[in-house]
């Protein structure tokens, strides 16, 4: 009785570590609005900072990190074209609209999947595709939609697919690589990537001031190591069910804090669409892991 205690217990630690984790995913975005630096230069930071957050756990954790091979230099302008797009579209519209169309990538991962013939999909994983294109119709539907916020919508969407194509190649390179090393390097190949575009194609814009420069710490430590840290972690005790049902919940988390943190308050007709994308993000993530 006091061992099935004891695993309860710490399968409760691990969902609830799973949570902080999709959380700081979601409270991420928020630092698109305040971080006076350009989206590029924001995820240089992030990456940076990222990077040797991660190569310090590993080396507190004796895990090797070897050399960057072939999959994992190309998942790095993945990486770095999915955070720089999420933060512009989080910088032309909002953090809801930025979330919701970030979170339409579980859909373009069957959709990847059905292309590259890794799998073939059912009936259902056609309603899931239509259930969030329904979503984001519902999103950009409306005269009164500024050109701003369909902008967000498109660079939204960029960075919910090559966030597919990342995840897609990222299940072949786990199979045999700790997460924490492909993390680590996808981030510091991100790094190396935009590192000269912002010296640069950014060089007049001047350097960052001592607040952004805590900002990003803030962003690299605690919404890219630390979450990265804590969700894999919780797949330890955590089934991929429950953890794809949680993961969905990245832009519930976002836009709860945009709401009380920005005072972005979503209109009936997004919090409409996101529902429907946050449903279709589950079921999709359920058969998907």
């Amino acid at each position: 009785m006091l061992r099935d205690g004891s695993l309860g217990a710490g399968r409760a630690s691990a969902l609830a570590a799973l949570h902080v984790a999709v959380a700081l995913f979601g409270f991420a975005a928020l630092f698109g609005k305040w971080i006076a630096l350009s989206p590029s230069a924001i995820v240089l930071g992030r990456t940076a900072i990222g990077a040797v957050t991660l190569a310090g756990l590993a080396f507190v954790r004796h895990q090797r990190l070897g050399r960057p091979e072939r999959d994992l230099l190309l998942n790095g302008p993945l990486l770095a074209l999915h955070w720089v797009s999420f933060f512009a579209a989080v910088r032309v519209s909002s953090v809801a609209i930025g979330l919701l169309g970030y979170a339409s990538f579980p859909v373009f991962v069957l959709v990847i999947e059905r292309a590259m013939r890794l799998r073939r999909l059912r009936p259902a994983e056609y309603a899931t595709a239509l259930l969030a294109t329904l979503g984001l119709v519902a999103l950009a539907a409306g005269g009164a939609w500024s050109a701003d916020a369909t902008r967000g919508l498109a660079m939204a969407l960029v960075s919910g697919a090559s966030f597919a194509l990342l995840v897609v190649r990222n299940r072949r390179l786990v199979a045999e690589r700790s997460a924490i090393r492909i993390a680590m390097w996808q981030n510091l190949v991100a790094f190396a990537c935009l590192l000269p575009v912002v010296a640069i194609g950014e060089r007049d814009a001047g350097w960052p001031t001592p607040a952004d420069m805590g900002l990003l710490l803030v962003l690299g430590v605690a919404c890219t190591g630390l979450a990265h840290t804590l969700f894999i972690a919780s797949m330890r005790r955590v089934s991929a069910h429950s953890a794809s049902v949680v993961a969905a919940l990245e832009p519930v988390y976002g836009i709860a804090l945009a709401a009380w943190l920005l005072g972005e308050t979503p209109d009936l007709r997004t919090v409409g669409g996101g529902v429907l994308i946050v449903t279709a993000a589950i079921v999709a993530s359920r058969r998907t892991r």
